[in-house]
């Protein structure tokens, strides 16, 4: 069971209610002193903690857990353990030729939009690194190439994506001998490197349902989510909500403001062979752009009716001999939507890791 100690060790996580305030405009200049202050603090002595104890943490490392990727498209809601590394490489492409009118409906009543778009990451690379059994502090960055024809019109462009910086509490760790799951809470900034290094703007602003988070790009963005994981031999379920908030932008000299973005992805895997790491998944996403802004301004930029989209991944996983390497390859197809792209989405990852203290440990 989780017990709660006053050790005054680590600071709790922002919540959604904060950021849900009608008036509380958040600006990126702000946030980023504010993490810089909450990693401060980790080593130091103000705060509630709130974690599970080492019986708990050794009860879960040495429970039913193989060594392999997990879903591709949902982070990992377990974490690195303190001093261990990772590194991913994560090819993500898509190929977009038809849209989803004002209505709901199935990929079989889409039409051929107006935007042909074809895209890919190349790669995306995030790092992650556990300070402590609890909390694992990551980063990640992109180049993208993009071809588009929009009304006629075609553009293209290859160039520096945007970059993030994410942290992950894990408050909660999963009892393998009752029903107890694992919980992690998930807070991300986006900065919008690729526009600051002139990388053009695909249409629609490149906000896929696969990537994650889901941002548009040239957008500071912040993320705030919570995960749950469990195993049960020889499966593993997980799944995540994310509430996505774009600070202002500006545009031929006004102020812009886009819809909030709600993320939901649930996942299944069977794992085949524990050795390998081998095993199939299913992967369910959702992404819905709101009519609304967590700060109170109207929107007056994007999709100013919202969106709707939902996309299922059938993926294969598996180890590279025995190593720390571990891959995934799967194909997310977009199944319903409103107001959106329609689209293929085949991706491809690839997780190292490494731990300076000895044997790499499933977190």
């Amino acid at each position: 069971m989780m017990t709660i100690l006053l050790q005054r060790n680590w600071p709790r996580p922002l919540s959604l209610p904060l950021l849900a305030h009608a008036r509380f405009a958040i600006r990126w200049r702000c946030i980023l002193p504010l993490m810089a202050f909450w990693l401060s603090v980790s080593t130091g002595a103000y705060a509630l903690d709130w974690v599970p104890t080492d019986e708990e943490i050794q009860k879960y490392r040495q429970s039913w857990n193989p060594f392999s990727h997990g879903p591709i498209l949902h982070t990992a809601v377990d974490l690195q353990p303190e001093g261990q590394y990772l590194l991913r490489p994560f090819i993500f492409s898509q190929i977009g030729e038809h849209s989803f009118g004002n209505q709901f409906v199935s990929f079989a009543d889409r039409k051929s939009g107006p935007v042909h778009l074809y895209s890919v990451q190349e790669p995306s690379l995030e790092f992650a690194y556990g300070l402590t059994d609890h909390i694992q502090l990551g980063a990640t960055t992109s180049v993208q190439s993009f071809w588009s024809r929009e009304n006629g019109k075609s553009d293209t462009d290859t160039g520096l994506g945007d970059s993030s910086i994410a942290i992950k509490y894990r408050p909660v760790i999963q009892d393998p001998d009752s029903a107890t799951p694992s919980l992690t809470f998930f807070q991300h900034i986006v900065l919008p490197t690729g526009k600051w290094a002139g990388t053009s703007k695909p249409p629609g602003g490149f906000a896929p349902i696969g990537r994650f988070p889901t941002t548009r790009f040239g957008e500071v963005a912040f993320t705030e989510g919570v995960m749950v994981r469990k195993n049960l031999q020889p499966f593993r379920l997980q799944a995540g909500v994310f509430y996505t908030y774009s600070a202002p932008g500006s545009s031929g000299g006004s102020t812009t403001y886009t819809g909030d973005l709600v993320n939901t992805r649930v996942s299944f895997e069977h794992i085949l062979d524990d050795k390998t790491g081998f095993g199939y998944g299913l992967e369910l996403v959702t992404l819905h752009g709101s009519t609304w802004r967590a700060d109170g301004h109207a929107i007056n930029a994007g999709q100013r009716s919202g969106f709707h989209v939902v996309g299922v991944e059938p993926t294969i996983q598996w180890r590279f001999w025995d190593t720390n390497f571990v891959g995934a390859f799967g194909v997310l197809v977009t199944v319903a939507g409103q107001n959106a792209i329609e689209a293929v989405y085949p991706n491809l990852s690839i997780f190292y890791y490494w731990n300076q203290k000895g044997r790499v440990l499933m977190r």
